[in-house]
């Protein structure tokens, strides 16, 4: 055997020896999924891990081959019995969306292929065009407008603020950077806003004070005098007020700013108008609720997430930006390894031309396959009916005089807690924090808590296809029971 049969010879690939083996183990795998979801009520939220399970996630580096099998065997055994919870009807925890199997599906589909979506001429950029387009029309947005799928809100924020910052500057930031920019820029939100913009500001180089918050109404929608005495008072102060943000669905409360507002300020002033409506913007495609987000198809930018109400598996984000070529501006860069041909497969667009990645995700079909298996109308009727129980909870919380609503609910987000009679501040936040860790605990149902208005208070937040009103009866009632034992328990 010669020298050059030897090397060909030795030559690997990750491809199985043997498919027929590899095609029933698919099938094993496939048939325990359909088990995992179509059980999932019956499972816990969420459990601990036991000792022995912690322990495996601190193997070695694995060095030599094992087989298939043997590897899906310690993921059954080992990931799956313990998962985060978000895909079980009574987690509340975090606004997440529940996924869905069809989403699943096209996660395994869109790996097969195997496409890197930062452009060129194939399918995959044609579909991951579409399912923005798609996001345009259901917000309102004009078709010539731009967008990109990102990895979720935070980034889909900071792609639209960023954006902001280029056109407002007054200067070439790209080429000069922001120690170039005449007078330092005000970005508004109200005190409210999600954390993921102060980090925008950092990464913007315009730094957290560059982010001015402005206080809340009763309903802990931005005050709108407020904003407008803000702008006023930063112009004068030798500012300049750049870009203000609406919050369409807080994360605390679920409060939606008043849009329509928002956008008539930012008129009047020349500000840029971001919308972050990773919780709320999809309610402009419900029909009875929609017009809780009136002028949200009047903003210069949105970020939302297709993993959230559209329940896509992680992760999904999406940015819009009104304006296609201010949005290609900020982020274009051509090298000469990445130039366009008159045709073959460089001929196609870029779609890293509008965000930071250059690799980028096939997020598309997840998304794609869902919404035309159910159609978008569904996914509207799905939003009511988060909407429609976080109202039936909030009807029990007043109904029972044991527990006191702290926020009103807007939306899907119910801000409550357990009340204890004469207790303090600090007592009652030990004491309805332990009551939502026995319920995580005991598998019951998962909450987070939060502060609204210097107050500590559990939280539910209904973005799940799979939440029932007897979940909700149910985790009243549990709540209630615990509430009980541990006063019981605690000495006087």
């Amino acid at each position: 055997m010669d020298t050059f049969q030897e090397a060909t010879n030795a030559e690997e690939t990750l491809d199985p020896p043997d498919w027929a083996e590899v095609g029933a183990l698919s099938h094993r795998i496939l048939d325990d999924a359909i088990a995992y979801l179509k059980d999932v009520r019956d499972r816990p939220v969420w459990r601990g891990m036991p000792a022995e399970v912690r322990a495996f996630f601190g193997a070695p580096l694995p060095r030599s081959p094992a087989p298939a099998a043997d590897v899906y065997d310690d993921v059954a055994r080992n990931l799956m019995p313990y998962p985060m919870g978000n895909v079980h009807p009574r987690f509340w925890s975090w606004y997440m969306g529940s996924s869905n199997f069809t989403g699943a599906l096209g996660d395994f589909l869109a790996a097969i292929q195997g496409s890197n979506l930062g452009g060129g001429n194939h399918a995959a950029g044609l579909m991951d065009s579409q399912v923005v387009n798609w996001m345009k029309e259901m917000v309102g947005f004009p078709t010539s407008a731009s967008g990109t799928l990102v990895s979720g809100g935070s980034m889909a924020n900071i792609i639209g603020l960023t954006v902001a910052r280029n056109v407002k500057a007054g200067v070439d930031v790209r080429e000069r950077g922001v120690g170039a920019i005449p007078r330092p820029l005000r970005y508004y939100a109200s005190d409210q806003v999600h954390s993921c913009h102060r980090k925008a500001m950092e990464l913007l180089g315009l730094g957290n004070r560059a982010l001015r918050r402005i206080p809340t109404d009763a309903g802990l929608r931005i005050d709108i005098a407020a904003l407008k005495a803000a702008i006023a008072e930063d112009r004068a102060a030798g500012f300049k007020p750049a870009c203000v943000i609406g919050t369409a669905g807080t994360v605390n409360t679920g409060a939606v700013d008043d849009l329509q507002a928002l956008a008539s300020v930012a008129a009047e002033e020349d500000l840029w108008f971001h919308v972050d409506g990773c919780i709320g913007a999809l309610i402009a495609i419900a029909p009875e609720s929609r017009s809780l987000v009136a002028g949200i198809e009047r903003a210069d930018s949105i970020a939302l997430d297709p993993h959230k109400w559209l329940h896509a598996p992680f992760e999904a984000g999406c940015a819009l930006v009104r304006d296609a070529s201010a949005h290609r501006n900020t982020f274009a860069v051509t090298p000469e390894y990445l130039e366009s041909t008159p045709r073959g497969l460089a001929s196609g667009e870029w779609l890293h031309d509008y965000g930071l990645q250059t690799s980028r995700g096939f997020r598309a079909l997840k998304i794609w396959m869902a919404l035309k298996e159910h159609g978008v109308e569904k996914f509207g009727r799905l939003i009511d009916q988060n909407i429609a129980q976080a109202r039936h909870l909030t009807g029990l919380i007043e109904a029972e005089p044991a527990l006191e609503l702290m926020a009103p609910t807007t939306i899907n987000i119910v801000s409550f807690r357990h009340r204890l009679a004469g207790a303090s501040e600090e007592r009652l936040k030990a004491f309805n924090t332990e009551i939502m860790l026995r319920l995580q605990e005991e598998g019951i149902a998962a909450l987070s808590d939060t502060t609204v208005h210097g107050r500590h208070c559990l939280r539910v937040a209904i973005a799940n296809h799979r939440t029932r009103r007897d979940d909700l009866d149910l985790v009243v009632g549990e709540m209630l029971r615990l509430g009980r034992e541990i006063e019981a328990a605690t000495p006087a």
